[in-house]
């Protein structure tokens, strides 16, 4: 069966890629990611896909403009080599925070990128824990949407004590995500009364729910700027939270994140490795989960026609 499938992988996260192989008992299908004098990308497939099932790896960070021409581009060499079937593997879609249109004369870009990908050649998507459950619907193309929450839940259920434990959501938009955490491990939700002034930065008031003398674990999609987080803790902590933890699926940490989070008085961090992290970005609070056996498993099960759904039962 695995001869009729090949894994590539662009410049976003090539150690999540070939870790995914790994599991999968393959080797990474070579391809070759290069520029004109011009600076225009080439690509070039150097494996024999002609009927295959083929799968390429691609997360959306920085550079992200660069990093989605180099994924839209193989999808077209893909395409063009009689690929049988193209999935791009986009473990961090970055552009589903752009999910709405909140202010006038905008894209709403997380449906305009969906849009090139089909048109690139991507016959389905495999994701992670998109920013908003409706950007699921912006695809015209199959989209397997995977969740690491079960692996975070599963970290923390085995390293703090569950009876002293609440989950806690930055604001009500995200109580859904912060719920499905919290019912994982079986423990009390909070909520966060959060107002956004701008991008970098936030103002918030009170918590909704119990924390006094307890350890409170934020829980989030992804960690950015770190601006939400640490106004969080600031919020728990003067609501009388003992120790506070964080929980993401994407450990972005972009701009002055490392910093802010270095200062925080935060007691671990938990990512996972949609998004490859740096030396420079690794702090020791950090603990970073891999989700490649989760990615292997929805591989296998898309190549032979098996419910991705079921992972989940």
């Amino acid at each position: 069966m695995n001869d009729e499938l090949r894994i590539f992988a662009c410049n976003s996260n090539r150690p999540l890629a070939a870790e995914i192989c790994d599991h999968l008992g393959l080797q990474l299908s070579p391809l070759a990611i290069s520029r004109f004098s011009n600076d225009n990308l080439r690509v070039q497939i150097q494996d024999n896909v002609r009927e295959r099932d083929v799968f390429v790896v691609q997360s959306f960070t920085e550079p992200v403009s660069d990093h989605i021409m180099e994924l839209l581009i193989t999808l077209d060499a893909l395409r063009s080599a009689s690929a049988r079937r193209v999935t791009a593997v986009i473990p961090y879609y970055s552009y589903a925070r752009s999910d709405k249109k909140d202010a006038p004369r905008i894209s709403i870009t997380g449906r305009l990128i969906a849009d090139m990908l089909h048109t690139a050649g991507a016959n389905r998507v495999l994701t992670m824990d998109l920013h908003a459950d409706q950007v699921h619907g912006f695809f015209s193309m199959p989209v397997d949407h995977l969740t690491a929450v079960p692996i975070i839940a599963e970290h923390f259920k085995q390293h703090l004590d569950l009876s002293r434990l609440v989950a806690v959501a930055t604001d009500a938009g995200g109580a859904k995500r912060a719920g499905r955490f919290s019912e994982c491990l079986g423990i009390p939700l909070a909520i966060i009364d959060k107002r956004r002034v701008s991008d970098t930065k936030v103002t918030q008031s009170r918590v909704v729910g119990d924390v006094q003398d307890r350890d409170a674990v934020v829980f989030e999609d992804e960690i950015s700027t770190g601006a939400t987080l640490i106004s969080t803790v600031r919020t728990l902590k003067q609501a009388g939270a003992r120790t506070i933890h964080a929980g993401a699926a994407h450990g972005v940490l972009c701009g002055p994140a490392v910093e802010l989070l270095r200062a925080a008085e935060i007691e671990s961090i938990v990512v996972t490795n949609t998004v490859h992290l740096p030396p420079e970005k690794r702090l020791g609070k950090i603990a970073q989960l891999t989700v490649a056996p989760l990615l292997a498993a929805a591989i296998e099960r898309i190549h032979s026609g098996e419910s991705v759904g079921a992972l989940f039962q």
